[in-house]
């Protein structure tokens, strides 16, 4: 196949950066994870996908729930940076569900959210215990 014959759909393809496209977060349940983030975030869960259930962040990222049940889920992070103007509301949806939420990372200052970089951050657990943070300004790295 020469240049000129690659299918229409690789001309989309990132041709100076590398983009994280999709990671797969470990759940006892991936129907219940997946709509609990998804329901805070104020996204749509996709269709089954294999064994994944998609939540689409709308930046070509997806987190693929996969259901993991012969072993304990290890705990991870996932940090999700927000408009300013729908934190608010994430904040109201974790009031409503009864998820406490903290403003650090070690979960010590709870239903407090901070005010790092200029913006608006807060952590909270998901249903198998992984560290979720949503951000309105992303870190200050040196």
């Amino acid at each position: 196949m020469t240049k000129d014959q690659h299918p229409a759909h690789e001309s989309a393809l990132p041709t100076s950066t590398v983009q994280l496209n999709h990671t797969a977060v470990y759940a006892a349940d991936r129907h219940l994870s997946a709509e609990f983030l998804a329901a805070i975030l104020g996204l749509e869960v996709g269709a089954p996908f294999g064994p994944f259930v998609p939540v689409d962040l709308g930046n070509g990222v997806t987190l693929d729930y996969y259901e993991k049940r012969d072993e304990p889920i290890q705990s991870q992070h996932y940090a999700f940076l927000v408009p300013e103007a729908r934190f608010d509301g994430m904040i109201a949806r974790l009031e409503a569900v009864g998820v406490t939420y903290f403003a650090d990372p070690s979960h010590t200052r709870p239903g407090r959210v901070n005010d790092l970089f200029g913006g608006r951050g807060a952590y909270f657990a998901d249903p198998d215990g992984h560290n979720m943070e949503i951000m309105t300004r992303p870190y200050v790295r040196p």
